[in-house]
């Protein structure tokens, strides 16, 4: 090791000293009672068995953002995550899923790899010297450096430019992206777009495009159904209705059926006829979500205006609705990033926002991805 690394090291060592005892007392928990053991004290987290493929991400959006990638290779593929909800949905794609421990246990913990892929903004400076040290190839991808925190990098330019030393080929999101990683001190970066959207909706079956404005409420929770109707009115536009849970499509076909009667709207069912001639229309049927978004104009996003943490906005996004969603968007930040032109609001301003929906653009996606180049880098390591 470097003196450099010695330093870090010892560094890294301190804080995990300091911070032991807030480490115990939020282990105990019932929201960290596995994920702090696991990194902090390397609980039921032992090293990756078999060599492989090791991907490492931080939460949700960025694991299900590896899906194609993991579908694509048959070799042994690792995970490891950061979060609680990282490490759910990576159970999904493989049975080998780990916590990623803290860095002091790094050096001791890592085994050989073919190929340490590292998504986005998580540069540990022993991860990626561990892994490359013991024989893997090294790689960052989706890379992106934002306006706001270009600054940051910038300041501490000294130690990324060691982080990037030990990485063989950066594939970044933007030309922007790439300059920046350049003068930070990267090697070897290929711009690839964003790779988040490197699987977009398709449309199962066309649906006619109304004339008037259609508004659809996609993936409700409880109580979301009951704001967006407080919020509603006829003249927006013809309300669709899309609850997330089908063990609610009854109770919400009682609410719906209620609010039309009182506000005499013609209102049905999809299960009873799929078509869109009624006022409001409760879409009680699994499937249908993207062919409902690809004739929407406005998408009001279920999930953040409960304590839900929000739904996928690239979907509403890619067929150019306008869209508004809630505050609680915790579970899909990253997702959100791919997309322009969106409007977070709080739930009593949601009236407000309708009626000024002229003033809010129709949202677009980002750069598109391309998994190709990452896969062809892969392939001669197979």
């Amino acid at each position: 090791m470097s003196l450099f690394s010695v330093i870090y090291y010892l560094l890294a060592l301190l804080v995990y000293i300091l911070a032991l005892p807030y480490l115990i007392y939020k282990s105990k928990s019932t929201k960290y009672k596995i994920a702090i053991p696991s990194k902090f004290f390397l609980s039921k987290n032992p090293s990756f068995e078999k060599e492989g493929i090791w991907f490492h991400t931080c939460s949700m959006g960025e694991t299900k953002a590896i899906k194609p990638l993991v579908e694509k290779i048959k070799d042994e593929v690792n995970i490891s995550v950061i979060t609680n909800t990282g490490f759910a949905e990576a159970k999904s794609l493989s049975s080998n899923v780990r916590y990623l421990p803290f860095e002091i246990f790094l050096p001791f913990w890592i085994r050989k790899q073919k190929a340490l892929i590292v998504m986005e903004a998580e540069l540990w400076y022993m991860l990626f010297l561990c892994a490359k040290s013991k024989g893997a190839k090294t790689y960052l991808i989706n890379a992106r450096i934002s306006d706001k925190s270009y600054s940051s990098y910038k300041r501490f330019a000294f130690f990324y430019k060691r982080v990037f030393a030990n990485i063989d080929k950066i594939f970044a999101q933007t030309e922007i992206d790439k300059k920046r990683l350049l003068e930070l001190g990267a090697k070897r970066v290929e711009v690839i777009g964003n790779i988040k959207l490197a699987q977009l909706p398709r449309v199962t079956r066309e649906f006619k495009k109304s004339n008037e404005t259609l508004i659809t409420a996609g993936s409700t929770h409880e109580n979301e159904e009951e704001l967006i109707l407080d919020s509603y009115d006829r003249k927006y536009g013809k309300l669709i209705v899309v609850p997330r849970h089908p063990e609610r499509f009854e109770k919400v076909n009682v609410l719906l059926q209620k609010y039309a009667r009182n506000n005499s709207l013609t209102y049905h069912k999809f299960s009873d006829k799929e078509e869109f001639s009624s006022d409001i229309i409760l879409v009680d049927k699994l499937g249908e979500l993207n062919n409902i978004y690809a004739i929407s104009d406005i998408v009001i996003l279920g999930g953040a205006f409960e304590n839900i943490g929000g739904h996928n906005p690239i979907e509403p996004a890619f067929f150019g609705c306008k869209l508004i969603s809630g505050e609680r968007i915790f579970n899909q930040k990253s997702l959100f990033e791919c997309v322009n032109n969106y409007r977070i609001i709080k739930n009593e301003e949601l009236k407000e926002t309708l009626e000024n929906i002229e003033n809010l653009e129709k949202s677009t996606l980002v750069q598109e991805g391309d998994i190709e180049p990452i896969l062809k880098e892969l392939h001669g390591l197979r």
